[in-house]
């Protein structure tokens, strides 16, 4: 059942939907000639929010959890996808090693890793999970709240290349993000492929690096169909040197605070938007919703209490904020169930795959949805994200979910772009 969208139907994205319908046909050769040019990551996925007036990526994700979180009636696109991505860089693989993330104890991510091993192994490879916690020393298959289970064993490093006893994979599909860093077992691994490649963890991948390869990107889009980038590309800025405990970069954070206030006021006045502008200072590495605060003028980042100096100094893996983004704030219009939504949206390859909704019913429609006491609606396309119907009107669910489907491909062409142009150099990778 597809849950109720509620969205601003009349106005500006109705008119931006129509554009989308209207380019269709130039929209899909502009990807196809992007995707020959290239290499798209294995996996994703973005955040997006819709404003009624902009729609708009907000956060990608190159290590996806949430798997357990899509409908099954994406599992046959899944699948598709992860064949066409296998091929692309491993042809002839029969077997992957997938290493996850160290939750043993979070279920609900566990059950993630489960629904991913059962869409790679429809696509005719022998795949099995392999632990970097040093306690799992021998196989260990746990029992998942839905019925299934996952086997973890430990990991196995010989000369260049890592596997399991008795498993030598040709490829390693990461599902860690490494924000602790690269361990040592996965260093200098020259002889497999490793997916996604390690640049692209945490530990050195920047949130501001991301957020300028998409504005490349939907500026370029943005004249193939003649709009204005803004509409679907949140403004941004950065500062680094930044230490919330010590307060030190205050004046820095509320210089760029207020610059990029003032920049959406602009553009709301252009288009007659009556509406608050607000910017969502993250940290510029890490995930979870970790080190998130919505601010509305620049007075906000001055002085912040013990609570708010401790929620954003540190992120997942207890890693210290020392740069922050600060994001222009796009409004999310729809809900369900009457609780405020954002869709979710997945991909594989170059194709969109499944998504969902996440839900807050705490939270308002200019703040942080990726935060406690969020819950999940799968988002069950009435059709996939890539099949408009301009028989249709332009907010009807095929039609939107393609509006969803562009955007979030947009931000997956700036995820390949920023992990092309972040590769370190071969000297510092035999370094």
């Amino acid at each position: 059942m597809v849950p109720h969208l509620t969205t601003a139907l009349t106005g500006p994205l109705l008119e931006l939907e129509k554009r989308f319908l209207g380019h269709a046909t130039e929209i899909e050769r502009w990807m196809r000639t992007q995707w020959q040019d290239h290499m798209p990551p294995f996996y994703a996925s973005t955040d997006l929010r819709n404003s009624g007036f902009k729609l708009a990526p907000v956060d990608l994700n190159l290590f996806p959890g949430g798997w357990n979180n899509l409908n099954d009636v994406f599992m046959p696109l899944c699948v598709q996808a992860a064949q066409d991505a296998i091929e692309r860089i491993c042809p002839d693989a029969r077997q992957l090693l997938l290493i996850p993330e160290n939750h043993t104890r979070n279920l609900f991510y566990l059950q993630n890793v489960a629904k991913l091993v059962s869409v790679l192994q429809l696509t005719g490879l022998d795949v099995r999970v392999g632990s970097l916690l040093p306690e799992v020393t021998a196989p260990m298959t746990l029992e998942l709240p839905n019925g299934s289970t996952l086997t973890l064993e430990p990991l196995e490093r010989h000369g260049a290349r890592v596997g399991l006893a008795g498993f030598d994979p040709c490829a390693i599909l990461l599902n860690n993000d490494l924000s602790a860093g690269i361990p040592p077992i996965l260093k200098g691994l020259d002889e497999q492929w490793l997916i996604p490649p390690l640049h692209a963890g945490w530990h050195v991948r920047r949130k501001s690096i991301h957020a300028a390869a998409y504005d490349r990107v939907a500026r370029e889009f943005a004249d193939v169909i003649g709009i204005d980038p803004w509409r679907i590309n949140p403004e941004f800025g950065v500062c680094g040197q930044i230490n919330f405990q010590e307060r030190t970069g205050e004046e820095c954070l509320a210089v760029q605070v207020d610059s990029l206030l003032q920049r959406i006021r602009e553009k709301y006045r252009e288009y007659g938007i009556d509406e608050t502008p607000f910017v969502v200072v993250k940290a510029d590495a890490g995930t979870y919703g970790m080190g998130v605060m919505t601010v509305r003028d620049a007075s906000e980042v001055k002085g912040l209490n013990r609570r708010q100096r401790n929620k954003m100094s540190v992120v997942k893996e207890g890693l210290q904020v020392q740069e922050v983004i600060i994001q222009e704030g796009v409004h999310t219009f729809e809900t369900v169930d009457d609780a405020v939504a954002e869709p979710v949206v997945y991909m594989m390859d170059r194709f969109v795959v499944g998504g969902f909704y996440r839900v807050h019913t705490e939270r308002g429609r200019d703040e942080n949805l990726n935060a406690p006491g969020m819950h999940f609606k799968p988002l069950a396309f009435q059709t996939c994200c890539s099949l408009p119907d301009c028989r249709q009107a332009p907010d009807a669910a095929p039609n939107r979910f393609y509006a969803y489907g562009v955007v979030a491909r947009l931000a997956l062409l700036a995820a390949s772009v920023e992990i092309e142009e972040t590769a370190p150099a071969e000297a510092d990778m035999v370094a």
